[in-house]
């Protein structure tokens, strides 16, 4: 995992970063924190939502509930703690409706299903046609986070550093992107069936 780069070799307890983190809200801080247990993170993620590319996306935003639900809480045992958030983040995305499971995009093989509406939609070539023009139908910015993360693979970081554009705005960038990609790709789907029945 590479989400994020060694800050320190800090040896500080956990209890300690908590405390630091709490009276500072110094994001190196809890990074320091989060980082210890990242590894952790990602296996409770898998585990609950099977993809790995859905499991990362996940790693991330349980980074951003963490920095605003630490402040919140009272925190003795960080990691039993931040092994329940992480569980729960990952229960409440099982049951959103709009759960995305995404796998990587490449040339050979592309899938972007939605449990109900995009079960094997990308499993044609006319299908994977239709993909490419929904790409291009994307905003620059879209497109070009898109295009990195599933075609070249770059985490959010790197992609972060390529672009000059915040990990925050890499991840809704990807999840704005991947919900316009699904919109249009149902829109074709629509238009090829109507048009199949005249």
């Amino acid at each position: 995992m590479h989400f994020l780069k060694n800050i320190s070799s800090h040896s500080a307890t956990d209890n300690e970063l908590v405390a630091l983190y709490k009276q500072s809200e110094n994001l190196e801080v809890l990074a320091e924190l989060y980082q210890r247990y990242m590894d952790l993170l990602f296996a409770v993620c898998l585990k609950y939502l099977k993809e790995p590319e859905v499991a990362k996306d996940a790693v991330m935003a349980v980074f951003e509930e963490l920095v605003l639900k630490l402040r919140k809480h009272d925190v003795e045992n960080f990691k039993g703690w931040f092994y329940t958030l992480a569980k729960n983040y990952c229960l409440m995305q099982l049951r959103s409706s709009k759960h995305l499971q995404t796998k990587e995009l490449n040339e050979d093989r592309v899938q972007l299903t939605e449990d109900v509406h995009l079960n094997g939609v990308f499993e044609k070539e006319s299908q994977l046609n239709g993909l490419e023009k929904c790409i291009g139908t994307l905003a620059t910015e879209q497109r070009t986070v898109i295009e990195l993360f599933y075609l070249q693979d770059k985490c959010y970081k790197e992609i972060s550093e390529m672009t000059g554009t915040e990990w925050n705005k890499v991840r809704s960038l990807i999840q704005n992107g991947r919900r316009n990609l699904k919109i249009c790709m149902e829109k074709n789907e629509e238009f090829r069936v109507n048009s199949s029945e005249l």
